[in-house]
């Protein structure tokens, strides 16, 4: 009691206070967690940045005195409904070009979820940047539109179906004769000797319409029975199918009918093997030689890397001491993919230098000229069929 007394009242308040905090707690220990609230907290959900959407795939602006080479390159990732002839109509690539970036993959069942190289980065072909040029090698079209003063040079990039291997493709220059809308097909006696041969029978006109072979727009050439024409199968660009012409897209014959005048040079070349550069960078594309072109490709390629490296253009003194990554020069020749490769890059290996392609959201890019309507695609047995019979290239 005399303890008490002696005690403040700010000691008292302690004890109580004391008191009372173990209390709960033993409270606590002996009901449990369920006898105190507890407080949910919240884990915020990982955001989730979306890929960019595609860059352009067919129409590049470049610095023509320093530049060769156009666009990025791009993996998207396979849906589950998508092939690759899907793919490549979508970004505006024909067969052959998907389907050599992509070694590996099923060009039917890609399955969801693949990731895709999609090898939309150029290196223009070595002619004259006026009129069109058209690459056999790449099944390729560049157009290239006057430039104005004071703006950088265009170039509109599209891909084609060439000849086959008896009715190929000639090379050399011509140009656009006249221009025709919803074309009717007057098929050559030997073209309709051959259908006959085959049982199928061709009539003497073809009217226009969705089965024209030549589809809704036609450049004729200077040179008698070739022309520059839409198609009726859309999958065959990219492979060796027509009878010497030059297929397009339905979608891309529209605008160079449009935007390409009468008398415009049309030059063709066949050159598997590109350089050029960027900046200071010598990039190399790849594609595999056409099954008849016997000239000797090695000794071809030796003199454009002399030139290419002998005259450089802009800064003259960064590219005279880029040195040529050789393992990665080999390798881009011994496996051509389509795919436009930086070759002065030290240490840098193909599949790393594909590894750092730029993941794009798999969609029509901002500026693309098909609508996306899958509606007029082969089917998958019908482009199959027209791969084997067509598409038999040397790698």
């Amino acid at each position: 009691m005399i303890l008490l007394i002696l005690m403040n009242k700010k000691s008292i308040s302690l004890l109580r206070s004391g008191f009372v905090l173990g209390f709960c707690a033993g409270l606590f220990l002996l009901s449990g967690c369920q006898s105190l609230p507890t407080q949910q907290v919240a884990v915020p959900a990982p955001v989730v940045k979306p890929l960019p959407i595609p860059v352009a795939s067919h129409e590049f602006s470049f610095d023509a005195a320093r530049n060769d080479v156009v666009g990025t390159l791009q993996v998207v990732t396979a849906g589950k409904d998508d092939t690759l002839s899907d793919i490549a109509r979508r970004f505006n690539l024909g067969y052959e070009e998907i389907v050599s970036a992509n070694p590996g993959v099923d060009p039917w069942l890609p399955k969801a979820g693949t990731k895709i190289i999609i090898p939309t980065q150029f290196v223009l072909p070595d002619a004259p940047r006026q009129g069109i040029v058209i690459n056999l090698a790449a099944m390729r079209l560049f157009y290239y539109p006057k430039t104005k003063p004071g703006k950088p040079q265009r170039v509109i990039t599209h891909p084609v179906g060439i000849g086959r291997v008896e009715w190929k493709t000639p090379v050399g220059m011509t140009r656009v004769a006249s221009k025709v809308e919803n074309p009717s097909w007057i098929p050559t006696p030997s073209i309709r000797r051959e259908h006959a041969k085959n049982g199928d029978p061709l009539p003497a006109v073809v009217p226009p319409g969705p089965d024209n072979p030549m589809g809704t727009h036609v450049l004729k050439l200077d040179w008698p029975s070739y022309a520059i024409h839409g198609t009726d199968k859309p999958p065959s660009i990219g492979l060796r199918g027509s009878h010497g012409c030059l297929r397009m897209y339905p979608e891309d014959i529209v605008y160079i009918y449009q935007n390409v005048p009468v008398g415009t040079p049309v030059r063709i070349v066949n050159q598997p093997r590109l350089l050029g550069w960027r900046d200071n960078k010598l990039y190399l594309q790849a594609y595999s030689i056409l099954e008849d072109d016997k000239r000797n490709h090695a000794n071809l390629f030796k003199k454009s890397l002399t030139t290419v490296r002998a005259t450089p253009k802009g800064k003259r003194d960064g590219r005279r001491q880029a040195k040529i990554n050789q393992a990665l020069l080999d390798e881009t020749i011994r496996t051509p993919r389509a795919t436009a490769t930086p070759i002065t890059q030290p240490q840098l290996t193909l599949q790393a230098y594909l590894d750092r392609a730029t993941r794009v959201q798999n969609t029509l890019p901002f500026n693309a000229t098909w609508d996306g309507d899958m509606s007029r695609q082969l089917s998958a047995n019908d482009v199959l069929e027209m791969a084997n019979e067509e598409s038999t290239r040397v790698r």
